[in-house]
């Protein structure tokens, strides 16, 4: 098996798995984009917070996963969640991720919203 593939180069960085090119500069067809709002992103209509500590140091973190918004959508949203909960957070990959344990307000603020969210996981 040949697994000789570029995927980081101390002179740019990260690099396309497809085209071994800097991953700002690909223009592969194997680059993956996120689909507008109007061709339906993926997902079943329902927002689903998570808790998790896995893989964080031991550090709980609460996730939304589920939203059919674009990126720039996803921000403005973790924004308000991150200023409703008083807590930092980023957005990774489709993900919401706040700091801390607040399911409950998270929950709240997306019904408010207008979202069918639920409790997700354990």
């Amino acid at each position: 098996m040949d697994d000789t593939r570029l995927v980081y180069s101390t002179e740019f960085g990260r690099a396309c798995p497809e085209c071994g090119q800097p991953v700002d500069g690909c223009v592969c067809t194997g680059k993956k984009k996120r689909p507008a709002a109007a061709e339906g992103l993926p997902g079943d209509g329902i927002v689903r917070v998570r808790r998790e500590t896995k893989g964080r140091g031991g550090k709980t973190v609460t996730t939304v996963s589920g939203l059919r918004l674009e990126d720039e959508g996803l921000e403005a949203l973790a924004k308000e969640l991150k200023r409703r909960c008083g807590t930092g957070g980023a957005v990774k990959d489709g993900l919401i991720v706040m700091q801390g344990d607040c399911c409950a307000k998270v929950l709240e603020e997306l019904a408010a919203r207008g979202y069918k969210a639920k409790r997700a996981g354990g």
